[in-house]
């Protein structure tokens, strides 16, 4: 993971300085306002869910990265140079099923956050947008669990007292800082796209299951932290 968070990094720096040589397209500048949509590749560690999905012998989540959607968007405050306040938000799903014994299995690992966006453009930089911030808000991981031979029926469900269908859900809601590096690239005056990159730091590692009731033994590598891939296109007003 460090090497994919240096890699990025670099290719951030040498396009930078690449585009203060490079012909004019459009602005990105100190002032402005922008919103835009922002898919995101986050790597939440899945190995303690991958270890119980093993013994299931349903086929294990990929390690490479969870796409999730969003959007976000920002203005600079104008009180402070090159700061800029917004927001992001952005979540997705993975899932894995099987029927096993005449039962259809289904597993569903969910990531989310949201929050306010804080950051400073580098002012040395021209023609293209670096920036360093932060998110400030929150985010939940959670996991689903299903277990079911047939469909239900209305009465079937209110009347059930002893089945082997199940249906669990662990969550886990977190306060988050997640510092960040991006690069606004511009296209046109109106229009421009982004690169950047960042960590999840969750700040709570309490699960619950079902209807909030406490979750024991949660495997101590089971948390909501993340590095963070956000790429995204921005439309809005950008001026020097």
């Amino acid at each position: 993971m460090k090497k994919i968070f240096l890699s990025i990094l670099l290719f951030v720096t040498f396009c930078s300085v690449k585009a203060q040589n490079a012909e004019e397209v459009g602005l990105v500048s100190r002032f402005g306002i922008a919103g835009g949509f922002s898919p995101v590749i986050v790597f939440p560690n899945l190995t303690p869910i991958n270890n119980e999905l093993q013994q299931l012998g349903i086929s294990e989540f990929s390690t490479s990265g969870m796409l999730n959607f969003g959007g976000s968007g920002y203005a600079y405050i104008m009180l402070v140079d090159n700061l800029r306040i917004g927001g992001i938000g952005f979540g997705g799903t993975i899932s894995r099923s099987k029927i096993i014994n005449g039962f259809s299995n289904e597993i569903n690992y969910n990531y989310g956050v949201g929050g306010l966006t804080i950051e400073y453009s580098l002012p040395f930089i021209n023609k293209v947008a670096v920036s360093i911030g932060t998110i400030i808000g929150a985010g939940s991981s959670s996991i689903e669990v299903y277990k079911n031979k047939s469909d239900f029926s209305w009465d079937g469900v209110w009347g059930e007292t002893s089945t082997q269908n199940i249906s669990r859900k662990m969550s886990n809601t977190f306060f988050t800082i997640a510092p960040t590096l991006n690069a606004d690239f511009p296209v046109t005056r109106f229009m421009a796209l982004r690169l950047g990159i960042g960590y999840v730091y969750s700040f709570n590692d309490r699960w619950k299951a079902d209807n909030d009731q406490s979750l024991t033994n949660v495997p101590s590598d089971l948390n909501s932290k993340s590095f963070f891939i956000q790429t995204g296109i921005y439309f809005g007003f950008f001026a020097l």
